[in-house]
């Protein structure tokens, strides 16, 4: 067990002495010597109110110089524990351990031995952590890939069977049998692709991007496609006034599909959309009147999609703001 003292005790044992040693040593002296070799003369040249005033002196100064050197020492130990620790703050990394004295540990070591034995277990954590991750994203693809046979050869068997003739119940049951594979395979391919944003796989390009010009383009692909459904499209995009952001465009492009894609899962009911580009208040706001968020639906996912647009947003300082009750979802996207 390593054996271990008091900084302070020791402090005040030395200015204990340097107190108390010299008055005793003096009066020792007076006591048993009584200046028997010093004439008349010599003491009253040596007036014992100068004596004592320079013995006084003597303490006081030799006082303050030990304690100035010992906090000054102090003071350095501790600068060298704080500047390590502001340096892992300011740089998001781990500090590296410090020297402490092992033989005889005072407790300033033992301060620094706490912290090295902290950014030992912090170290520990972050390597299980990234293993782990490492393991799930790992686990993650290939299940993911391993799903896929299985899914094509159920698929190819729909196929198979839609050209028997079959009662419309069995046509039915088909139907929903394929509809049911392509939404496993949706999420199938929104679990992979998160896996790999989060893994940093995907590439992230932040440019200056015209985020009216952006919308207007993703609005225009998506057109036909909510014409098919019948859904009626409110839209509000200025073409004279726009606003930027650094952003990926093309996680941009793909958070904008994600909310349109979610319409045409959970608020085809509602048969509306607005979109609109607010260059006032730089937001990109998208409006249904579905359910909301909060009903049942048959199709609602586990929430991948959203979970994924979040993570971009995030990566680009952006939010997304949701207002959602029965009639109908809002989300306002912004500056974080």
């Amino acid at each position: 067990m390593k054996q271990t003292r008091s900084l302070f005790g020791r402090f005040l044992k030395v200015h204990f002495l340097f107190i108390f040693f010299p008055p005793i040593v003096f009066f020792f002296f007076s006591a048993f010597f009584e200046f028997s070799g010093i004439n008349e003369e010599d003491l009253n040249t040596l007036n014992l109110f100068y004596v004592t005033l320079l013995l006084f002196s003597f303490i006081m100064i030799a006082f303050v110089v030990i304690s100035w050197l010992f906090f000054l020492r102090l003071r350095k130990r501790l600068t060298r524990l704080q500047e390590v620790m502001s340096f892992s703050a300011n740089h998001n990394s781990f500090p590296k351990p410090i020297s402490v004295q092992s033989d005889r540990m005072d407790e300033i070591d033992q301060l620094g031995s706490s912290f090295n034995w902290m950014i030992q277990q912090l170290e520990d954590s972050r390597k299980r952590a990234y293993e782990e991750e490492l393991l799930r994203h790992r686990l993650i693809a290939n299940l993911s890939h391993d799903l896929r046979t299985p899914l094509t050869i159920l698929r190819g068997h729909v196929t198979r069977l839609n050209k028997e003739s079959l009662s419309s119940e069995g046509q039915n049951s088909l139907t929903e049998m394929n509809h049911t594979i392509t939404r496993v395979g949706d999420l199938m391919d929104d679990l992979l692709s998160y896996t790999l944003l989060t893994s940093g796989k995907h590439p992230f390009g932040p440019t200056s991007t015209d985020i009216g010009r952006l919308v207007r383009a993703s609005v225009a692909a998506w057109y036909p496609v909510f014409e098919e459904q019948e859904i009626q499209i409110d839209v509000d995009l200025p073409t004279e006034k726009t606003f930027y952001w650094e952003a990926d465009p093309k996680w941009m492009t793909r958070i904008l599909d994600n909310l349109f894609q979610n319409i045409l899962r959970h608020a085809a009911e509602g048969k509306y959309v607005n979109i609109v580009v607010d260059v006032e208040k730089e937001q990109i706001i998208v409006a249904d009147r579905g359910p909301g968020m909060d009903n049942s639906s048959n199709e609602r996912g586990a929430g991948i999609g959203l979970s994924t647009s979040n993570y971009m947003l995030n990566k680009m300082k952006l939010k997304a703001d949701f207002t959602s009750n029965e009639n109908g979802t809002r989300v306002a996207i912004g500056r974080a």
